[in-house]
């Protein structure tokens, strides 16, 4: 059964989805990230490239001819997302920067939820969480503020 994880408190939600998929992607791990919104993809693709150049995330859109090859992927759809990346790992993990549960969620080992203190940010997710606590799935909440 799909795992979830909530990091909630994050002061600025695409800065913390830019960290948490350079630790992903650190660890050689893959990972789609869901942004349907092209304001939140936009953003967050910036925030990709102007890391560290020795952090640096490789990562293409789905609709990039090197998605196949691209262990980070943004996506606006997860219809069709290529099966395996380069390497052969499969992209078994999903990070949701959209404001509802993402299509076919659960054929994912495990869902990220980042979310911010804002209102707007912090309902829908609140809504999601309750989904997926109704439907018996595993959550693990997770605290950015640094306070506990």
């Amino acid at each position: 059964m799909t795992q979830i994880f909530f990091y909630h408190g994050a002061a600025d939600r695409v800065a913390a989805a830019a960290a948490l998929i350079a630790k992903a992607w650190a660890q050689r791990k893959p990972l789609v990230v869901y942004a349907p919104d092209p304001a939140v993809a936009g953003a967050l693709d910036r925030a990709l490239w102007i890391r560290d150049p020795i952090d640096f995330v490789p990562h293409a859109g789905i609709d990039s001819p090197l998605a196949a090859e691209t262990s980070v992927l943004i996506a606006d759809r997860l219809d069709s997302l290529p099966p395996d990346t380069a390497d052969g790992s499969r992209h078994d993990r999903l990070m949701n920067l959209s404001g509802e549960v993402p299509p076919s969620f659960s054929r994912f080992a495990s869902v990220i939820e980042v979310v911010s203190e804002e209102a707007e940010v912090r309902q829908p997710a609140r809504e999601r969480f309750r989904f997926y606590k109704d439907r018996g799935y595993e959550i693990r909440s997770l605290d950015l503020t640094g306070k506990g």
